[in-house]
């Protein structure tokens, strides 16, 4: 009897040892990483949502690579917004072997991860990493599925020169590799847009201030007709809140990462009807428009809430990724790669391509405002 209950058990240790390799072969673990702690963390978990919309879709449907069906494990880290936190979960990755990464969500922690990835021959797509220099450093395995600050930064200062009429223009920036860099761009665009238009002056503050009295009273006194923010709406809504308590009603323009449907409750009664400009580095136009809305929906019932920014964008990187391997033939990151890289994935956000260095082909921008607290699209640019 106890001879045989041992050698029972020998065999279900054995066939369990079994099972679980082979399921190890099947499983291709694949990396999200984004700030889902701190004060960007309704962002970072948006962009997780949508990545994991994604994983769950493609093993509901089964995912075939050659001849072998896989099933996709979705390794989620928090990077909380932080570069050296970046790195260390970067390594993380690496170390866990996975097959590829989708993130991370801030240019800041974005770029120095993306050399580690690199080292490693690991596929990366940020779908919200938008400083031009992720894209420019030679590295093979860095793509982006949305618009950069170039674009942003261009389109933004059109926008408040030509249609805004803006003239006296204020700047302030987070200093982060995101908030200084699209501020940058903003302002080397305004100085050739013409039209009178100039900067009468370049505030600093940090993506984790709260108190904006200094800066704010040093730009009233400077008498802009428009302020322009580079930073996220976790220290945008706030500042807003100040202008109105300073007596600055004047109109405040920014990216991306102000650009969020929680911007109008972060802002309060600081926000009038109108006041805000932003763009978001995406947009669809009106033939691809009901399948944004399906996704919206979709995202709705199974979270909800409403998506905050770039969830689609990720939901669109996974499924990339998986369909590069899938042309490819093998999850192996040296085989799928150059299909990768010439990939084309009709997603929710149009036909995602990438260009020589890794940037979408054809990107997008659109600009918003708001209006009785709810953020309204005014056009898309491409």
């Amino acid at each position: 009897m106890c001879f045989h209950s041992g050698w029972v058990l020998r065999a279900a240790v054995l066939a369990s040892l079994h099972g679980g390799v082979a399921q190890a072969q099947d499983v291709i673990r694949i990396g999200h990483v984004a700030a889902t702690s701190g004060a960007i963390a309704h962002l970072g978990k948006d962009n997780e949502n949508g990545a994991r919309m994604a994983v769950d879709e493609l093993n509901a449907r089964g995912v075939l690579i050659g001849a072998k069906r896989y099933r996709i494990e979705m390794l989620a880290e928090d990077d909380a917004g932080d570069p050296k936190q970046g790195t260390v979960v970067a390594q993380k990755l690496v170390d866990a072997k996975v097959r590829g990464v989708i993130g991370h969500e801030t240019s800041g922690t974005t770029i120095p991860a993306s050399k580690i990835y690199f080292d490693a021959g690991i596929p990366q797509i940020s779908p919200s990493a938008s400083n031009p220099k992720y894209t420019r450093q030679g590295f093979n395995t860095a793509f982006r599925n949305v618009a950069n600050d170039e674009q942003l930064g261009a389109a933004l200062a059109r926008y408040a020169v030509q249609t805004g009429n803006a003239r006296q223009i204020a700047v302030i920036d987070d200093r982060t590799a995101y908030g200084k860099g699209l501020a940058d761009e903003f302002i080397k665009n305004v100085k050739t847009a013409g039209q009178g238009a100039r900067v009468v002056t370049q505030q600093y503050t940090t993506d984790k201030a709260t108190d904006f009295s200094a800066i704010l009273t040093v730009i009233k006194a400077a008498k802009p007709d428009l302020i322009f923010f580079g930073g996220m709406d976790a220290v945008a809504g706030p500042m807003l809140r100040q202008m109105k308590q300073l007596g600055l009603p004047v109109r405040f323009m920014g990216g991306d990462g102000m650009c969020s449907d929680s911007l109008a409750r972060l802002a309060g009664e600081g926000m009038a009807d109108g006041q805000v400009i932003c763009a978001e580095a995406g947009g669809v136009d009106a033939q691809q428009q009901k399948g944004m809305d399906d996704f919206r929906a979709a995202y709705r019932r199974r979270y909800g809430i409403d998506v905050m920014t770039y969830a689609p964008y990720a939901y669109d990187a996974m499924h990339a990724m998986v369909a590069a391997m899938q042309q490819a033939g093998s999850p192996d990151p040296a085989v799928y790669l150059p299909a990768l890289a010439k990939v084309r994935h009709k997603g929710v956000t149009g036909v995602l391509a990438f260009d020589a260095r890794g940037d979408v082909k054809d990107g997008r921008l659109t600009l918003f405002t708001f209006k009785s607290g709810k953020r309204q699209r005014l056009q898309v640019i491409q």
